[in-house]
């Protein structure tokens, strides 16, 4: 073949290439663009956490035009009351409780093998108050050598729909600064000081995060902080080394989960501003909107909560809005005599602040 023959050959075939490649563009165009889950990171602890989870948990799957959602929950290590408290001391193990709560918030439903995790045993000794979760969690961490592992296979056996990170793998306490300067150490001290707090810290402080938290923190479409005990369920985890950068830096929209009442001995006398300061404070402009409940709960809840010394948390927009936070209000209550939220207005509140940018 002459030299002339063969660069009328290679012109035939780039030109055969790029009506090729052509062809598939258009292809490309007139296929409808797979979307990835939207990443959501849902950060706190107690009882607040899993009813988010619970809601989002309904949303995991995908489905035809949605493609689901990628959940992380990022739970508070400083638990030391309960069975929880029991375990730090007599087998050296990370709180498990918080960690089981929301393994089973993920894994959705009543099934058998997540109303074991829940059962704890009666009776006055022994094995008394411990959750069985509990136990399987901390004898999976000795098994197999690393809490993480134990965290992983747990959420393997009840098919939770997302992962659950512990904010750190430190053993941590937490330490209260009161008002009238006194020094609470111990979550169970602090809460039972029935002191205003001022400020809370680690101890020790700064602990390392845990392994993938930043990363998901960066990577997350949707922050979501609380609901849950103020001090110390939701601001823990934003005082583990580099998780305030962390969310400071993110392009992630990031929404606090108002409380709907006031917590006796923790946040007395607390308006929803306090609560946005309060986090702002530890961990510096962490926070773009605030979700809040638009419905008044019944009368004679408000009573019957009033009684117990919690009151519904007084919210003012025009303040949220000075202090630089969005206020968006929605009905969140879950229908009952209890003032609680609903899992599933909250999940589908969060999925359209997510996917419209709010």
């Amino acid at each position: 073949m002459s030299a002339m023959d063969l660069d009328s050959s290679l012109q035939e075939a780039w030109s055969e290439e790029a009506r090729r490649a052509q062809q598939r563009g258009r292809n490309e165009l007139l296929q409808p663009q797979v979307q990835r889950p939207t990443r959501i990171v849902a950060m706190g602890g107690g009882t607040g956490l899993p009813v988010v989870l619970r809601g989002l948990a309904r949303k995991a799957d995908p489905k035809p035009g949605d493609p689901g959602v990628d959940i992380t929950a990022v739970v508070t290590m400083s638990d030391d009351g309960g069975s929880s408290g029991r375990l730090r001391r007599s087998q050296g193990v990370l709180p498990p409780g918080d960690v089981r709560n929301c393994l089973v918030a993920l894994a959705g439903g009543k099934t058998a093998l997540a109303e074991v995790f829940q059962y704890r045993f009666g009776g006055a000794k022994g094995l008394a108050g411990h959750a069985v979760g509990n136990l399987l969690i901390a004898a999976l961490a000795e098994l197999k050598g690393d809490f993480m592992e134990a965290v992983r296979v747990s959420a393997e056996m009840l098919g939770a729909r997302g992962q659950v990170l512990p904010c750190t793998l430190a053993p941590v306490q937490l330490v209260a600064k009161m008002t009238d300067a006194t020094e609470v150490v111990g979550e169970r001290n602090i809460v039972r000081a029935q002191g205003r707090v001022h400020r809370v810290s680690l101890s020790p402080r700064s602990p390392p995060p845990s392994e993938g938290l930043l990363e998901a923190i960066h990577s997350a479409d949707l922050i979501v902080i609380g609901p849950g005990s103020l001090y110390s369920s939701v601001i823990p985890n934003l005082l583990v080394d580099g998780v305030a950068q962390a969310l400071q830096e993110t392009r992630a929209l990031k929404v606090m989960v108002a409380n709907l009442m006031t917590q006796p001995g923790e946040t007395d006398g607390m308006t929803c501003l306090d609560h946005v300061r309060a986090i702002i404070e530890h961990a510096g402009p962490v926070l773009d909107a605030v979700l809040i409940n638009g419905t008044t709960p019944p009368p004679e809840s408000i009573q019957r909560y009033a009684r117990k010394g919690a009151y519904v948390i007084p919210v003012d927009r025009r303040e949220l809005i000075t202090a630089g936070v969005i206020p968006v209000e929605a009905d969140l209550l879950k229908e009952g005599s209890k003032i609680r939220h609903d899992g599933r207005k909250i999940a589908r509140c969060l999925l359209k602040m997510a996917r419209s940018g709010l």
